[in-house]
């Protein structure tokens, strides 16, 4: 982000963090366990992009929105249901670390075994994270909810929420059946796309009172950005940096997590690179130099080269989009640095 789109933005990320903070300690009392509760609570405040409340917050500024703490509100309740999302994600995924740190279900999962108590460790963490989870959707209703002037906001919310766990299901079934290239890009789409960017941005103008026109426009400029900032997060997932992603880099290849760039590898690939495709992807004792051979073939088969490209198409399909959008230059500005951000981000 650009000092500019802070400046503007009144330091939108400290105060969304304020909100968030406030509003999880106002409801600490009611839950029974302390040392929970802090696990939840610094999930959802350390690290995290804050993607999803700056596009709903300059949404609503795009739609002549006045800067309050509304917006605020019902930006920082998306990312509580972000963070709902992450949690259930890494249980179905097997993640063991987020933001370079344990994830949740791994946490609650060491408190128990630290304690000593009685069953299973694992089984523990699962479930307990899992009703974290699950508090923190019913949270970002309710926190969503004080700020939601218009019912349009809220059939929004509810229709993000649905499209998300509806992408989530065809991921797990595609990791079962496996999938083309077209059923990934479903899955980018509904999982990823639309609630990173579209949704949080027509959510925004809702709240502002915009019409069809600009909602129209949100989602031509959303659509293919959010596209491109999920297909960066699968080249991220097989060939970024742990250090700077937080998450290892063999967490996707042994999940077996059939992304559009392992899709178009599958493709492309020759009989015997097809074989190893099947034998190492998905397996959870995949090794180092199995990982190294799976990039290797990602590489020779032109799937990286082909996703590098489909992210530039999309990008410059959202730019073009943009341009045309029948907002404020401000508005345009801290978009465009956002889109910037999120198609060329390292984590």
């Amino acid at each position: 982000m650009t000092a500019d789109v802070v400046a503007n933005a009144s330091g939108l990320r400290e105060r969304c963090e304020t909100t968030l903070a406030h509003w999880l300690d106002r409801h600490r009392p009611a839950w029974p366990d302390p040392d929970v509760f802090e696990t939840m609570r610094r999930f959802v405040l350390h690290g995290g992009k804050r993607l999803r409340p700056m596009f709903c917050y300059w949404g609503w500024r795009g739609a002549g929105g006045d800067d309050g703490p509304d917006i605020v509100s019902a930006a920082a309740a998306l990312e509580l249901f972000h963070a709902f999302a992450l949690i259930h994600d890494d249980i179905m995924d097997g993640s063991d670390l987020r933001r370079g740190e344990p994830s949740v279900h791994r946490r609650l999962a060491d408190e128990h075994h630290r304690r000593g108590w009685r069953g299973s460790s694992g089984a523990y963490g699962a479930g307990a994270a899992l009703l974290v989870g699950d508090l923190l959707a019913a949270w970002a209703d309710e926190l969503f909810s004080v700020a939601d002037r218009h019912r349009r906001g809220a059939t929004l919310f509810a229709r993000m929420r649905t499209e998300v766990i509806a992408g989530q299901y065809l991921d797990l079934r595609a990791g079962a059946d496996g999938g083309s290239v077209a059923d990934a890009l479903t899955v980018v789409r509904m999982k990823a796309a639309r609630y990173t960017v579209t949704r949080p941005l027509q959510i925004g103008a809702t709240l502002a009172g915009a019409g069809d026109d600009l909602l129209s426009a949100y989602r031509a400029f959303g659509d293919p950005l959010g596209d491109a900032f999920q297909l960066r997060d699968d080249v991220l997932g097989v060939f970024g940096d742990p250090a700077i992603t937080g998450k290892p880099a063999l967490d996707d290849l042994r999940e077996g997590k059939q992304t559009v760039m392992l899709a178009l590898a599958r493709d492309h690939a020759t009989p015997s690179q097809a074989a190893q495709l099947d034998r190492l992807i998905g397996n959870p004792g995949l090794d180092t130099p199995g990982a190294a051979t799976l990039r290797e073939i990602i590489v020779d088969t032109g799937a990286l080269a082909r996703t590098e490209r489909m992210i530039q198409v999309r990008a410059e399909a959202a730019h073009a989009a943009l341009a045309a959008a029948p907002i404020t230059p401000e508005s345009a500005a801290a978009l465009t640095e956002l889109a910037h951000h999120a198609i060329h981000r390292l984590s």
